[in-house]
């Protein structure tokens, strides 16, 4: 059986991790090659930048951050935000990471995910997913950061994921997101049973044992979070205690 991991999130604008609340509310909270390597100390098993401005600009200093950060941490690191082409593709990975994750422009143009596995390989490419309950008991996707319905059964996109290539799907429920009540146990459980790639869980987490239900309940890859590492209420060594306490495999 593959360990579970547990991987900091950090959010990424004009070169400085942010935090804000449905983005509202958005503050510097820090350098991110700093965050990375106390996440890298910590015993984090992954790290992922996401780039909130996503400009031409943005971008620059993103791969600024990302080619100082593979210099000084020796866990894979993941980058997406603003990923539209297979050229934003090779120059991340050429700047360090070892993975690139898509969300939007995955919806608009799925041939990308193919593109890229075929010329990466599958192991590159993480489709990021944005999704809700539609209210008639099924889910539906979202893209922009949640703010355009694509009417898209999210079973459906899940399956066209795998199917197309992609290594691993990031699934962030927006029911639970910002919620601090726990990973979305239902959501994830569905997803998880529509593929057979790594899911791993986004949105929700507020305390400790937020992290072993989700690992525990469902067949989820990894659990991913933000805040409650920046702010250093819980460190990736205590989550990874707690998770082994339980018998949950961990690294």
């Amino acid at each position: 059986m593959l360990a579970k991991r547990i991987i900091p999130c950090l959010d990424v604008r004009n070169g400085k991790v942010v935090k804000g609340v449905n983005f509202e509310g958005v503050r510097d909270v820090g350098d991110p090659v700093k965050y990375a390597e106390e996440y890298n100390r910590q015993g984090a098993d992954e790290i992922v930048f996401y780039d909130i401005t996503a400009s031409a600009e943005g971008r620059g200093l993103m791969l600024d951050v990302v080619r100082e950060t593979a210099k000084r941490v020796f866990v894979p690191l993941c980058v997406g935000g603003g990923i539209g082409s297979i050229n934003d593709f090779r120059e991340t990975l050429r700047a360090g990471a070892d993975k690139v994750s898509v969300n939007s422009q995955a919806l608009t143009n799925p041939d990308l995910i193919s593109e890229a596995a075929k010329i990466f390989g599958s192991q590159c490419v993480v489709v990021g997913i944005d999704a809700k309950r539609d209210g008639n008991g099924g889910y539906t996707v979202y893209r922009n950061g949640g703010r355009i319905d694509m009417k898209l059964e999210l079973g459906k996109w899940v399956k066209e994921i795998e199917e197309r290539g992609a290594g691993e799907i990031c699934l962030n429920s927006m029911d639970a997101d910002g919620t601090r009540t726990g990973f979305d146990i239902e959501m994830l459980d569905y997803v998880c049973g529509k593929v057979n790639i790594p899911v791993i869980a986004s949105g929700g987490a507020g305390k400790l044992e937020h992290f072993s239900d989700a690992l525990i309940q469902t067949d989820c890859s990894a659990v991913l979070a933000a805040s409650l590492f920046h702010f250093k209420e819980l460190t990736i060594e205590q989550v990874k205690t707690d998770c082994r306490k339980k018998g949950i495999l961990v690294r």
